[in-house]
C-alpha cells in the first residue's frame, strides 16, 4: 500500500520530506519530530524510484542508524542491509577495507581498541623519552591520548589543542608531536588503525584517490546526515567529499551543539549553505513534546544570542497551556537540595507523577552532591544516568584514601590504595614500604608519617618513584599536620589537593579541571563538620546507604526511579518534570567559559536542559556559595536566567524550610 505522506507528517515535516534533490539543511527543533523527518525522506526517495543502494544514511551511533533503517522497512518492505547505513566510524571501516590499499594501508588491517592505542602510544613515548611518564605533572597515555585525538578529529595543531582545551600541559606542547609522529609510524609498521584512523584514513583516501572519490559519488547519490551539528572537522570534510552533487539532506539543529569538548565544530552546521550553493533550509518548529509555557521559555534563551550567529527558529508548541516555569532562589545548597526533595514527593505521593519521569539535571557532577546526599538519606530511589555516585568516583576514593591513612596509619588498605598510585609500586611493594616505615616508627618511637620520609625507608621505594618520594612524604606531613592541629578537616583537604595528589590529578586524567572541581567540592562539604573522624565516618555511612539503596534496586528492579544526569548526557531524552539545579553565574555558566568569554555553547546547552521538560520546569539557584574555609561566598543568578523576561516564569518563594509557596 502506498505511503500517505500528506496524512503522517505535519505540513513543515512535508515540506522537508519532499523537497526536490538538492542541498537541504533541515533544522529540527527539540521535540519537532527529527528521526520521524529522516525516516519518511528515505522512504519518500524510495517512492520517488531511488533505488536503496543509492542512498547513503550516515549517523553517531549504530543504534540510531537501525532505528531509522528499521523504520524504514516497516513504511516501505525494503531491509536495513540493502542500504549502507551506520556511524562514521563504522562506514569508514567498510570504505577501508575495500579501497585502503589505495592509500597504502594493508588490506588485512586490525583496528585497536582504546586500551591497545594508549598502550602502543605508551612504548612510543618511551622510545622517545624514557623520563616522560616518570613526571606525574605530564599526561600519562589515556589523557595524551586524549590531546592527540581531539587535535586529529578537529584538524588543529597540538600546540593550539593544548593550549585551547589542555591549558595544564601547556609547557610540554612542544614534545608532544614528536610522540605523534612516532605513534602514527608504529601503526603503519604493524599494519593498525586506532578510532580515529577510520576516520582520518577515510578522508585521505576520498581526497587522494580521485577512482574512489569518482565511485562513491556516482555510486550515492544521496546523502542523509543525522545530527550534523554534532559533526567535527573531519566528519564534515568526509561528507563533502562524498557529495561533490550537494544533494545532502543535514538534519540537526545549530541550538543543540554542545559537544566542541569532544571535537564538535558549531560553523559546521553554520556554513552548510555556504559550502553547499543553492541550499534550502526548512525549519520544523511544531514541538510535540513540552507545553507552550516551557517552549516560551526556551525561545527566549535563543532570542538571546548573539545576532548572525545562530539560524532564526522559534519552536511552537502542539500542546494545551499548563503552568509557567517556576524560579527559586534558595539560602544555598542545602535548602536546594530540599526544596527539589520536598517537591519530588509532592509529585509522587500526592500527583500521581512516576519517579522515572522526574530528572534533576546539573551543569557539572560536583553541583549535585548535595542533591545525592539528600536522596540517600531519604531512601527515594534514584539514578545517577551520567556516571557513578559522587563518593565512588575514582578520585574522591583517592584522596579519602590518603587522609583516612593519616588519620589512621595502620589502615593499610587506605595506604595500599594512595602508595600504587606511585611508578611501579604494587601492592606487595606498598605492605613492604609500609612495613619498613611501621618498624621504623616503633623502634624509633617516631611519628608513623614522619618515619616515610627516613633512608631506611626510601630504600625499599623503586626507583622508578624515588623522584617523587619526597614530595609524597612532604605532602602527607603538610596534611597530618592539619589534623595533628586539631583544625577543620577542610583545611586538611585543600592542603591535600595543593599537594602531591594534586600534581598526580594533573597528569593522571584528561578532565582535570573537572575532577579538581569535584574535589572542591569534598573540600565545601567537609566544612560540615569539626573533626576528621565525624568527617571519613559520614562519608562511610553515606556510602553505605547508597549502596543499599542500589542493591536494593538490583535486586527487586523497581520501575521507577529518579534520574539524575548532566545535561550533556540528558540531550534526547525527555522528562514529564525537570529541576535544573545550580544556576549560578560561575557554575552555569562555568566560569572558565566566562574567562574564556565563550559561553555561547553554554547557553545552548542552557536551551538543551529547558527543553528536556514535558510539563514542569523548575530552575533554582543558591544565594550563598559554601566555599572551604570560614564563611562563605554570595552568588548571582546566572546570566542566563537574567536573559528571559521576568513575565515568562513565576517566582517561588521559600517560607521556610521544607515548605515551598507561591
Amino acid at each position: 500500500m502506498p505511503i500517505d505522506f500528506r496524512a503522517a507528517l505535519n505540513d513543515e515535516q512535508y515540506d522537508a520530506v519532499t523537497a526536490p534533490a538538492a542541498p537541504l539543511l533541515v533544522l529540527a527543533g527539540a521535540g519537532s519530530g527529527k528521526t520521524r523527518t529522516l525516516t519518511y525522506r528515505v522512504a519518500w526517495l524510495i517512492s520517488r524510484g531511488v533505488p536503496p543502494g543509492e542512498i547513503l544514511l550516515l549517523t553517531f551511533t549504530n543504534k540510531a542508524a537501525n532505528e531509522m533503517l528499521h523504520r524504514v522497512e516497516e513504511l516501505t518492505g525494503i531491509g536495513p542491509r540493502r542500504f549502507w547505513g551506520g556511524t562514521f566510524h563504522s562506514l569508514g571501516n567498510r570504505a577501508l577495507r575495500l579501497y585502503g590499499d589505495q592509500i597504502g594501508l594493508a588490506r588485512g588491517f586490525t583496528i585497536l581498541d582504546a586500551d591497545e592505542s594508549e598502550t602502543l602510544l605508551k612504548r612510543c613515548v618511551e622510545d622517545c623519552d624514557k623520563t616522560f611518564f616518570k613526571n606525574k605533572t605530564y599526561p600519562r597515555p589515556g589523557p595524551l591520548f586524549s590531546i592527540l585525538s581531539l587535535a586529529r578529529n578537529t584538524q588543529q595543531s597540538i600546540a593550539t589543542t593544548v593550549r585551547k582545551n589542555f591549558p595544564q600541559h601547556s609547557e610540554i606542547e612542544h614534545r608532544l608531536d614528536d610522540f605523534a609522529a612516532s605513534y602514527e609510524k608504529a601503526k603503519r609498521e604493524q599494519a593498525v588503525v586506532d578510532y580515529d584512523d577510520l576516520l582520518e584514513l577515510w578522508l585521505r583516501l576520498l581526497s587522494e584517490s580521485q577512482t574512489v572519490a569518482d565511485y562513491f559519488a556516482q555510486r550515492f547519490r544521496y546523502l542523509l546526515v543525522d545530527e550534523y551539528q554534532d559533526t567535527n572537522t573531519l566528519q564534515a570534510q568526509i561528507v563533502d567529499k562524498l557529495a561533490p552533487h550537494h544533494c545532502i539532506t543535514a538534519v540537526g539543529d545549530d541550538a543543540q551543539c554542545i559537544y566542541s569538548w569532544r571535537g564538535a565544530d558549531f560553523e559546521n552546521i553554520m556554513r552548510f549553505p555556504d559550502r553547499h550553493p543553492d541550499t534550502a533550509i526548512h525549519r520544523i518548529e511544531t514541538n510535540y513534546r513540552s507545553t507552550p509555557d516551557i517552549l516560551a521559555y526556551a525561545n527566549a534563551v535563543l532570542q538571546a544570542q548573539p545576532l548572525g550567529r545562530h539560524f532564526d527558529k522559534e519552536l511552537r508548541s502542539a500542546r494545551a497551556p499548563y503552568q509557567k516555569p517556576h524560579l527559586v532562589e534558595t539560602v544555598d545548597d542545602r535548602e536546594q537540595a530540599e526544596f527539589v526533595l520536598k517537591r519530588i514527593r509532592a509529585l509522587i505521593e500526592d500527583e500521581g507523577v512516576s519517579a522515572s519521569e522526574i530528572a534533576i539535571l546539573y551543569r557539572s557532577h560536583f553541583l549535585a552532591l548535595e542533591m545525592q546526599l539528600a536522596l540517600a538519606r531519604t531512601g527515594l530511589p534514584y539514578q545517577i544516568t551520567s556516571g557513578v555516585k559522587f563518593f565512588e568516583r575514582q578520585h574522591i576514593r583517592d584522596l579519602v584514601a590518603l587522609l583516612r591513612f593519616i588519620y589512621n596509619p595502620t589502615d593499610t588498605l587506605a595506604w595500599q590504595r594512595i602508595a600504587t598510585l606511585l611508578p611501579k609500586v604494587g601492592e606487595k611493594g606498598a605492605q613492604k614500604i609500609h612495613a619498613a616505615a611501621r618498624d621504623h616508627a616503633v623502634l624509633l618511637q617516631s611519628d608513623f608519617v614522619a618515619a616515610l620520609a627516613t633512608d631506611d625507608v626510601l630504600s625499599k621505594v623503586p626507583k622508578d618513584a624515588r623522584e617523587e618520594w619526597p614530595h609524597f612524604c612532604a605532602s602527607l606531613a603538610e596534611v597530618a599536620a592539619e589534623l595533628r592541629d586539631g583544625r577543620a578537616p577542610a583545611l586538611a583537604v585543600e592542603h591535600a589537593i595543593e599537594g602531591w595528589y594534586g600534581d598526580y590529578l594533573r597528569g593522571a586524567f584528561a578532565d582535570y579541571a573537572e575532577r579538581l572541581d569535584e574535589l572542591k567540592a569534598l573540600a565545601t562539604f567537609a566544612t560540615r563538620f569539626d573533626t576528621v573522624d565525624d568527617f571519613l565516618s559520614q562519608i562511610v555511612l553515606l556510602n553505605g546507604e547508597t549502596a543499599d539503596a542500589r542493591s536494593a534496586t538490583d535486586a527487586e528492579k523497581p520501575a521507577a526511579a529518579i534520574r539524575l544526569t548532566t545535561i550533556h548526557q540528558a540531550k534526547g531524552l525527555e522528562y514529564d518534570v525537570v529541576f535544573l539545579i545550580g544556576l549560578a553565574d560561575g557554575q552555569f555558566p562555568s566560569r572558565r567559559a566566562i574567562d574564556a568569554g565563550d559561553i555561547e555553547e553554554e547557553r545552548r546547552l542552557f536551551y538543551v536542559a529547558v527543553t528536556r521538560a514535558k510539563n514542569e520546569l523548575y530552575l533554582s539557584y543558591p544565594k550563598v556559595a559554601s566555599r572551604p574555609g570560614p564563611g562563605g561566598m554570595m552568588n548571582t543568578p546566572s546570566r542566563f536566567l537574567l536573559e528571559v523576561p521576568d513575565t515568562l516564569y513565576e517566582r517561588l518563594r521559600i517560607k521556610r524550610r521544607f515548605d515551598w509557596r507561591r
